[in-house]
């Protein structure tokens, strides 16, 4: 049974950081895509960031370019998601997502593995 496992969430100011796990379980990843996706209060899951394996090439949202850099653990079944001068507008809620397709893609539906969530909250 595949399972995602997400940490790191919390209350910060404008401006700090948060640096975001997953722990993932149950198969293999080292070749599959995996993602943070998040998710506002009253808004769709958007994409936020993505990469195949560690060191391979990472895809971000334009909301966060620059900010937010996607990595993962040697043994790849880690992903993490280090997230700098943080925005009020980047509150939400964060998934870690897994795919068995080795194309990386911003579409929730290309995912079939989710974590349960962890809120990052960001005060003005």
């Amino acid at each position: 049974q595949v399972q995602l496992v997400e940490s790191g969430g919390g209350l910060v100011q404008a401006g700090g950081s948060l640096r975001l796990s997953c722990a993932a379980s149950g198969r293999t990843f080292s070749n599959s895509a995996m993602g943070w996706f998040r998710q506002a209060p009253g808004k769709e899951r958007e994409f936020v960031a993505g990469m195949i394996s560690r060191g391979g090439l990472a895809t971000y949202a334009d909301s966060v370019k620059g900010r937010f850099t996607i990595s993962r653990g040697n043994a790849q079944n880690t992903v993490y998601l280090q997230m700098n001068s943080l925005k009020p507008e980047d509150t939400a809620v964060y998934y870690c997502a897994a795919s068995q397709s080795r194309i990386l893609t911003m579409r929730t539906r290309d995912y079939d593995s989710w974590g349960q969530g962890t809120q990052v909250t960001v005060s003005s």
